[in-house]
């Protein structure tokens, strides 16, 4: 994900780390619920005088994200609650073992092209004091960044983008067959002709908007984590070719979504049976947010995998790192940097955070001038962001899980196992460069 603007600031307080620029928010609050506490719905009842709906009651579409919910896979619900109500909520917290957090409804985003051409001006200038020739320095192009002069270890061939061989996937004799990948994002553009005959699952959880992708985003990361092993377009660019497809539309075609939204995408893709959960998005939120750190553990407690983008709001040319911002800090979900041809941290790549449990990069993938599908008629395009590189890991978890029957915990610890050590501090890319079977 790559996020149009400056990069956010911290500051230390008794309290912990905090933003000097509070985060966005929707006005309604994200509640957990202990485990085997009896009956959400009541339990949100009695506390406060709060009614919600149970998501299974709901049909397909966006209403479990403009309604009041408890999403009963999860133990969480998002409740609109006026003060009083929000302080019987936060008092049932305190003092009730049925109630474990109450916390505010976080707008979470994708990439904007912006972002990244910010910093063109930057690296221009870097490359200038290197004494490197314009005509030598890369081109940038709509959603791509000129890159500091090095020989590349990796660069797309005729056969293969970078990606797709430095996780190995084009040497691996997996391919996802009977793994189901969700992808939640922008959506998927469905028209696609390099995905017709794949299985393929979609839902919108977006109020008034259907599952097509009309920002590009999540066609985009599908493709690299599912896509085609043979395109007739150009050079592979999937790694799980033959996975099945969820792909569930939390982000809007502005690029932005909401914690039910993203909430009812994770439940749908555990109902579904999906192993893996891909999600390129997040908040600059120098905390973990409750909601995904109870998400995150008990879909590891069925089996499901979540990966999730560290972010991108680094400014390494300054000497700024970054942090790992939600759900990405979560514990319980694995935290994807982004890497470049060179196997260097991309200069976007945020850093863990050492102030919050959690809130550490895990593994790394490709993330830097990333070519996969894009909705028609463009069909491809090339950018940049650890949104890019997530799909990547998703992907090598897909053949990983099918050479091995892995679920959950034992997924990820595979990942880890085999994953490429690198130079680079374990700060930025955790455990190394995420590799196929």
């Amino acid at each position: 994900m790559i996020e149009s603007g400056p990069a956010p600031e911290i500051v230390l307080t008794e309290h912990g780390p905090s933003l000097t620029t509070p985060p966005q928010t929707t006005g309604r609050f994200v509640v957990v619920l202990a485990e085997g506490a009896g009956a959400p719905a009541q339990i949100l009842l009695d506390a406060a005088g709060v009614g919600v709906r149970p998501s299974a009651e709901m049909g397909d579409g966006d209403e479990t994200v403009s309604e009041d919910t408890v999403f009963e896979e999860l133990g969480i619900a998002v409740v609109s609650a006026d003060p009083d109500q929000l302080g019987a909520l936060q008092t049932a917290a305190a003092t009730d073992g049925t109630i474990l957090s109450v916390s505010p409804e976080l707008i979470h985003h994708v990439m904007a092209d912006d972002y990244v051409r910010g910093y063109a001006d930057g690296v221009a200038d870097l490359a200038h004091r290197l004494g490197v020739p314009p005509s030598d320095r890369p081109a940038a192009g709509p959603g791509t960044a000129p890159a500091a002069p090095r020989v590349p270890i990796f660069r797309d061939t005729a056969d293969h983008t970078w990606g797709v061989e430095a996780v190995e996937a084009h040497l691996s004799d997996f391919s996802g067959q009977g793994v189901a990948v969700a992808v939640l994002d922008t959506g998927f553009d469905s028209g696609h002709p390099d995905f017709a005959g794949r299985s393929v699952t979609v839902r919108s959880f977006v109020p008034g908007e259907s599952a097509q992708d009309g920002h590009g985003h999540g066609t985009h990361c599908i493709g690299t984590a599912l896509g085609p092993v043979a395109p007739a377009g150009g050079p592979r660019y999937g790694v799980a070719h033959r996975a099945d497809i969820f792909a569930g539309k939390v982000l809007s075609n502005g690029g932005s979504g909401s914690d039910a939204g993203i909430l009812a995408g994770i439940e749908w893709a555990i109902r579904s049976g999906c192993a893996i959960v891909s999600m390129s998005l997040g908040a600059d939120v120098p905390r973990i947010h409750p909601p995904y750190v109870a998400a995150g553990r008990r879909a590891l407690d069925k089996g499901v995998l979540i990966i999730a983008a560290a972010g991108n709001n680094a400014q390494r040319l300054q000497h700024n790192y970054g942090f790992v911002g939600t759900p990405a800090n979560s514990p319980s979900v694995l935290a994807v940097g982004a890497l470049t041809q060179q196997l260097d941290v991309a200069y976007f790549s945020a850093r863990t955070l050492t102030t919050v449990r959690g809130g550490q990069v895990d593994l790394a993938g490709p993330g830097y001038q990333v070519y996969s599908s894009w909705p028609m008629p463009t069909r491809y395009r090339t950018i940049s962001g650890t949104s890019m590189a997530t799909p990547h890991v998703a992907g090598v978890a897909a053949l990983w899980a099918e050479a091995t029957g892995f679920r959950g915990r034992e997924l990820w610890a595979t990942l880890v196992e085999h994953s490429l050590r690198l130079a680079a501090p374990s700060l930025d890319v955790g455990s190394g460069l995420a590799t196929s079977p």
